[in-house]
């Protein structure tokens, strides 16, 4: 059950971030920071055999990397409009 909360947990944020198209309150690092540990997880996951800390940890993942790649490409265009 942690390990699926957890992993939703990124969920509004990415559903905030899709309705508004602004990424300006979105803080890059954290998002990179945890990117990191996500990855440190699965690996720990792949050496244990153990399927929920791979999976959940790779939904986690996958979130964290969208949120991170519309983050990217909302600051973007943003930038481009304000030039």
């Amino acid at each position: 059950m942690a390990g699926i909360l957890t992993a939703v947990s990124l969920l509004p944020q990415l559903v905030k971030l899709i309705k508004s198209k602004k990424a300006e309150d979105i803080s890059f690092f954290f998002l990179v920071i945890l990117f990191c540990g996500l990855g440190l997880w699965i690996w720990y996951g792949f050496l244990r055999e153990d399927i929920p800390i791979i999976a959940t940890n790779s939904f986690s993942l996958l979130v964290n990397g969208i949120i991170i790649v519309l983050g990217i490409r909302y600051k973007s265009m943003q930038n481009e409009r304000n030039e």
